[in-house]
């Protein structure tokens, strides 16, 4: 954990005011700067000292054998691994022949400053050389959000105190040392130098690299342009190897005077297209950026950003570091997912190579909830790219024996690579993540092209799969046995509540969109029969119930099971995966992560309040939140069921995941969904946000610390302002036709610039929930 932390608690800004090397990877992490398609690492200009260095392109990858003691029949044969492309962003200083390293001499002051508002990374620091020499750096970083290719840093130097002469060293460096991935000692050799040269340029100020990926044989291109300014007598030149292009620069600064380098960066990368096509296509790159110049990307940074906060920004009165915290949160949710197009959003983004790079169910069951009611055309983009992927999911399924498509557990470009399948292969209910983003999406924007082209598709073949999946009994219910719900800790279980409710909600929304869309349903082949298959099996939906505790069951038989001995757990034992057999996790009611509070949360017209405030208070002593997807769902019911202290604390962990590196990992990448659990919490939680169809429905209650959260929406072509305090709510439509929600059950029309004013009614909360001991939340 950061216990040291130097990161000041402002509201648009987050400020390291000090460097501390022995959480140099964590604060990397915390700095990246990413658009969906390029990501930088928050790594020292320099490039050293580093924690983990890391340049990625969304999707670049390399394959590697997985590894098993025994074969078995359906295991994916090959992993896929994010891997660190060629680093645009190195700028080596020496001073008087001195590298600047911060690691030697004196480091007099070093801030760094990740400007929310303005997308960029900032800073300033002073350093004396061993020899005596000091010099006052400063840079800005950027990753662009409007060129999507474009990364850029502008680097200063500044003689202090007496003449100097520096050398800024520029440079593109590809096969970087790295970190072994993991403990497979074959992926670690795959992935030692993955990038075989292709092309190294180096002409003027103009610096190139091409590589070609080994095994998955992707093409990637890196290209550098400069402006430099700088005293007279200021001096060029520029070389090229296989694996570096550098770019030198020479001056002699007296007191007072400053060496600047401007550098713009792009990045391109293809499975298809050639060497030449590909270099042409970042020199076209750097040739928009060099039109637009330093100056106009951030200009452009700035308004998109201003854009952005306009429609997503939440702002809290009562507690200023979980403000700071969310809008941290929205920034790299942004960031994770903008420019993304059509390629995976990862569990840790662009920010680090944890879990390999990929892609899990936290996409559309986290992330592309705030997405879609913020900037939606990323959502669109997501669910192409899960729709592009379709081939590999058929194949899956029939590999399976398996109608549909099962889309992988864990991926980058399609395929499978979790080697674990109780974890992976079983855990069917990233079909239904699947469907379910794709109906929040299409009734929040009523995109039906979107629908046609993608959505209709994607409907069907997960629906198909739980048809086939699934079976009807000899009373006719429908059953979906064998499967690993959310909670990894109870796995290939019969009947799992959330997959049952999330298959079914999938079922009846594939017959729906089929009758919208007959031509497309023909084009796939449906039929009234299929479709009638279809709803039938959602009627008929088996969903385990234990009348005598008055409970739903998390899975068929759960609650007989023996429950986990948590007083003989110490606190050292968490997580529990890292300490205890699987085997004994999966037979005892213990939760890794909320599961069946998930779907009171996802599939809340299935449960009544009492029958929420029963299942919490069961499930609430047996979840020992050993994932980060855990406590922002919690935050949710809690709040719901008027534990409104509890879900306070919830929000907070939840916020606070990696600003305060709270599962000890943010040194490998933030966690994207935990990121954007913090909006669900405040949003779906303290602005009881639920989705009936097409309409909105809030019911609303702040906890004790708060005095007001506010917040937008996007919604059909609406924008709706949503402002609340302890007493009351406040509902504004911003702008577009008229809009009608819903406050604590009873619904009202909103008209354009004619706020509605509803009180909102106390919470009545039973007994406060217990939690596993030595896993309660930390209390605020």
């Amino acid at each position: 954990m950061i216990t040291n932390r130097s990161y000041a608690v402002e509201p648009w800004t987050v400020r390291e005011t000090h460097l501390d090397l022995d959480v140099l990877a964590q604060s990397e992490s915390v700095f990246a700067l990413s658009n969906g398609h390029v990501g930088w690492r928050g790594n020292l200009d320099e490039g050293e000292p580093h924690g983990l260095p890391g340049s990625y392109l969304g999707g670049v990858h390399e394959v590697h054998p997985l590894p098993y003691a025994e074969a078995g029949y359906g295991y994916p044969e090959s992993g896929q691994t994010v891997i660190n492309v060629t680093n645009g962003k190195v700028l080596r200083l020496l001073v008087d022949d001195e590298p600047f390293d911060l690691r030697y001499g004196r480091l007099v002051s070093h801030e760094r400053v990740l400007d929310l508002r303005r997308g960029v990374l900032e800073r300033t620091c002073e350093w004396t050389s061993p020899a005596g020499s000091t010099v006052r750096v400063r840079s800005t970083r950027m990753v662009s959000l409007t060129q999507r290719a474009m990364a850029a840093v502008a680097y200063e130097v500044e003689a202090v105190g007496s003449r100097s002469r520096v050398v800024i060293q520029s440079e593109l460096v590809a096969n970087e040392s790295l970190p072994g991935p993991n403990g497979d000692p074959r992926a670690a050799q795959t992935l030692k130098s993955p990038l075989e040269a292709e092309e190294d340029v180096a002409v003027g100020h103009r610096l190139r690299l091409v590589h070609r990926t080994r095994h998955s044989g992707l093409r990637v291109a890196v290209a550098a342009d400069h402006n430099v300014t700088g005293p007279d007598r200021t001096t060029t030149s520029s070389e090229s190897n296989v694996d570096v292009a550098r770019l030198t620069v020479t001056a002699v600064l007296e007191p007072g005077e400053r060496l600047r380098v401007e550098k713009l960066v792009a990045h391109g990368w293809s499975a298809v297209r050639s060497r030449p096509a590909m270099s042409d296509q970042v020199e076209a790159a750097l040739a928009a950026a060099g039109h637009s110049g330093w100056d106009g990307l951030l200009a452009d940074q700035r308004a998109y950003l201003d854009d952005f906060w306009a429609r997503a920004d939440v702002e809290i009165e009562g507690d200023e570091e979980i403000q700071q915290a969310v809008r941290f949160a929205l920034f790299h949710v942004l960031q994770a997912g903008a420019r993304a197009e059509q390629r995976a959003i990862a569990a840790k983004g662009l920010t680090g190579s944890g879990y390999d790079g990929h892609a899990f169910w936290d996409t559309e069951t986290f992330v592309l909830p705030l997405l879609t009611y913020t900037a939606p055309e990323a959502v669109s983009e997501a669910l192409r790219w899960r729709h592009s992927t379709l081939p590999a999911a058929r194949e899956r399924a029939a590999q399976l024996g398996l109608g549909g498509a099962a889309f992988p557990w864990r991926t980058i470009e399609g395929s499978e690579g979790s080697a674990y399948w109780p974890a992976g292969t079983a855990a069917f209910h990233v079909n239904a993540a699947v469907a379910d983003a794709v109906v929040r999406y299409t009734a929040a924007t009523g995109d039906e092209l979107f629908e046609r082209e993608a959505g209709v598709e994607l409907l069907v073949e997960t629906a198909r799969l739980w048809r086939s999946l699934g079976h009807h009994d000899h009373q006719g219910a429908f059953h979906i046995d064998g499967v690993t719900g959310p909670d990894e800790y109870s796995a290939i279980a019969d009947d799992n509540t959330y997959t049952n409710l999330m298959a079914q909600v999938n079922l009846r929304a594939a017959a729906d969109a089929c009758e919208r869309h007959p031509d497309e349903a023909a084009r796939l082949g449906v039929d009234d029969e299929e479709s009638a298959a279809w709803r039938d099996a959602a009627e008929a939906m088996h969903i385990p119930y234990n009348s005598e505790l008055g409970v739903h069951e998390q899975h068929a038989g759960f609650t007989r099971y023996q429950r986990w001995n948590f007083e003989a757990t110490g606190p050292d034992r968490y997580p529990l995966m890292l300490h205890y057999p699987y085997f004994d996790l999966y037979r005892k009611q213990v939760v890794k992560q909320a599961d069946l509070v998930l779907a009171m949360y996802t599939c809340g017209s299935h449960f009544d309040e009492e029958q929420i405030a029963r299942n919490f208070a069961y499930y609430e002593p047996l979840t020992v939140r050993d994932s980060s997807l855990s406590a922002c769902v919690q935050a949710v019911i809690a709040a719901q069921t008027g534990h409104l202290r509890l879900a306070y604390d919830y929000t907070a962990e939840a916020a606070l995941m990696d600003l305060k590196d709270l599962e000890h990992n943010t040194r490998d990448g933030l966690h994207i969904a935990s990121l954007a659990g913090t909006w669900m919490a405040l949003v779906a939680g303290f602005g009881g946000l639920r989705r009936n169809g097409e309409s909105l429905c809030f019911s609303p209650r702040l906890p004790e610390k708060f005095s007001r959260l506010a917040f937008s929406l996007q919604v059909l072509d609406r924008r709706l302002r949503v402002e609340i305090g302890p007493d009351k709510a406040t509902y504004t439509l911003l702008a577009g036709a008229p809009l009608t929600i819903s406050h604590h059950g009873v619904a009202l029309t909103l008209r354009e610039d004619s706020p509605a004013v509803r009180a909102v009614p106390r919470a009545q909360a039973g007994p406060a929930p217990e939690q596993p001991l030595h896993r309660r939340p930390n209390v605020r």
